[in-house]
């Protein structure tokens, strides 16, 4: 009886095997959609980039990137290639033990049945009950074999019931298997374009430099935009910061000449319509507390401001694709995105600035709590100072690149505490 447990536990544990194995399999097969989306926005990108005769540092990014999540594909069909052999492996194994186990018990009620036949008389279970010394034990013998017939009943039929699941999942299995294989052939054709367009790659560093004197000329341009797109975004997130300080002492002043005009009245025990009213807060307020929780309680889960696109440079330190030995500093991230996009708000907030700089598009900051968000390269704004806008709600859209054949979308995350002002890294902030 003991061992009759055993086995159904096992029965359990081997029946549930299938729902925790698969969330691997799942997990890949979502990365690998994820990646092939990623592809085909990049490929789209490029082909608009290529349209265009002049040659752009852009397309050497989307170039790279396309790279970059071709060979991620491979090493995704790789690794579901080796999960499915693996799961193949394991539900084969668990097959045998339990045909072993069928087979066991065959032979245990083949032994029965030759002990009936032997018998062969009505009176064999009578027997063994009423051999018994006392009616307790009569009681006992007659529990038990109805127990044992009932477990011997119930082992045989969910070994058949497992069984026959295993054998359809281990059908699944062998088709997916097939599936993988047409996933080698994908990974076949995804190197040779790996291939090629590690080619274009290198004819374009070449193009760039046989170009490097005016490279680094127009690099130096770049530069001294971003330093300014800095400091403007840093003098206005400081200008908010004053002019917050400045209204919270102004309230403050208000509410110190109300306690003590309150504190006049008392002495001279004169009523006044004051009493009804509620001594202000100085702290932020219920709606700005909320947002501020919500935006970093969301870290990691949030919208990208642009509905498709790809980040061709990350936050912080950047190689440059062509030029040895030069590097350029990000404050934030850049997105590649069709010609002309919408910039949308990554999250409920309040527009505190819009600054237009010459030759470097228009610049909207939306502040969310102790958070402020940057969206530049902007060509038109739809929003003004002050207003409030909704997760995902368009803010402006985006000038073309110097090609004329995409657009960029440069964002950035920024934390206020007090006085001082951190720059935090989108990648770490926006949805994967």
């Amino acid at each position: 009886m003991n061992k009759g447990l055993v086995l159904f536990f096992i029965l359990l544990c081997s029946a549930s095997f299938p729902l925790w194995s698969q969330t691997g399999s799942q997990r890949l097969k979502k990365e690998q959609s994820a990646l092939e989306k990623q592809i085909a926005t990049t490929k789209t990108l490029l082909e608009k980039s290529k349209k265009n005769t002049r040659l752009s540092l852009d397309e050497v990014h989307l170039i790279e990137k396309q790279v970059e999540y071709r060979e991620r594909l491979l090493r995704n069909i790789d690794n579901q290639i080796r999960s499915s052999e693996l799961k193949v492996e394991q539900k084969k194994g668990r097959i045998q033990e339990l045909n072993a186990e069928i087979e066991r018990l065959k032979k245990q009620y083949a032994k029965l049945l030759l002990y009936a036949y032997k018998k062969r008389n009505k009176y064999g279970d009578l027997m063994f009950i009423f051999s018994a010394k006392s009616v307790e034990e009569a009681l006992k013998r007659k529990l038990y074999l109805e127990k044992l017939t009932e477990i011997q009943k119930k082992q045989m039929r969910l070994i058949k019931q497992n069984t026959a699941l295993l054998e359809e999942e281990i059908k699944s299995l062998n088709q997916e298997k097939k599936e993988q294989e047409k996933l080698a052939a994908q990974k076949k054709s995804e190197r040779a374009e790996i291939i090629k367009t590690k080619r274009e790659k290198e004819k374009v560093y070449q193009r760039f430099k046989e170009q490097e004197e005016e490279l680094l000329k127009e690099l130096a341009q770049q530069e001294k935009a971003k330093t300014r797109l800095k400091n403007e975004i840093a003098a206005a997130i400081k200008r908010e910061i004053a002019a917050e300080k400045a209204r919270l002492e102004k309230a403050r002043r208000e509410a110190e000449a109300r306690r003590k005009a309150e504190e006049a009245r008392k002495a001279a025990n004169t009523p006044t319509v004051e009493e009804a009213k509620k001594e202000e807060s100085f702290s932020l307020t219920a709606e700005s507390t909320l947002i501020g929780e919500s935006f970093a309680a969301n870290k990691g889960k949030l919208p990208w401001p642009v509905e498709k696109g790809t980040i061709t440079q990350n936050y912080g330190k950047n190689k440059h694709p062509s030029l040895p030995n030069v590097y350029t500093q990000n404050n934030g991230v850049d997105i590649s995105t069709p010609k002309n996009a919408n910039v949308l708000a990554i999250f409920k907030g309040e527009v505190t600035s819009v600054i237009n700089i010459p030759g470097a598009g228009k610049v909207v900051i939306i502040k969310h709590g102790d958070y402020r968000t940057v969206y530049s390269n902007l060509r038109d704004v739809y929003v003004t100072k002050g207003s409030t806008v909704d997760t995902k709600t368009p803010i402006g859209s985006l000038l073309p690149n110097p090609s004329g054949d995409i657009s960029v979308a440069h964002f950035e995350v920024h934390h206020v505490k007090g006085s001082g002002v951190n720059q935090l890294n989108p990648n770490l902030w926006i949805a994967k």
